[in-house]
């Protein structure tokens, strides 16, 4: 019976951390809508229409820079970004696809 406890505990706290798991194949969507105009999001893409937006990839491979310091730059943008009113799980799941660029 304490067994039970024990896994229905583990369980409980299980659960939810999976369901708030990034979603990269989400986030590469959210970057086709939002991001494609001026960086490139996709080692397929060829061009942009500025030269100003560092391209994906090259931002998965800055040294420090992981998943969660995307996301949280991305729900705080710096001027030259629009505002694209992510949720934290859009910011989350757009971080994570940027990561699998590396």
């Amino acid at each position: 019976m304490h067994c039970l406890r024990y896994f229905a505990a583990v369980g409980v706290i299980i659960v939810p951390v999976q369901a708030f798991a990034a979603d990269p194949d989400n986030g590469e969507r959210l970057a086709q809508r939002w991001c494609v105009a001026c960086h490139v999001v996709t080692p397929a893409q060829t061009s942009t229409t500025t030269d100003q937006a560092p391209p994906f990839p090259v931002i998965a491979k800055m040294p420090n820079l992981d998943a969660a310091k995307i996301a949280l730059f991305l729900l705080d943008p710096h001027p030259k970004m629009p505002n694209m009113g992510l949720s934290r799980k859009e910011a989350a799941d757009l971080a994570a696809y940027i990561a699998t660029l590396k």
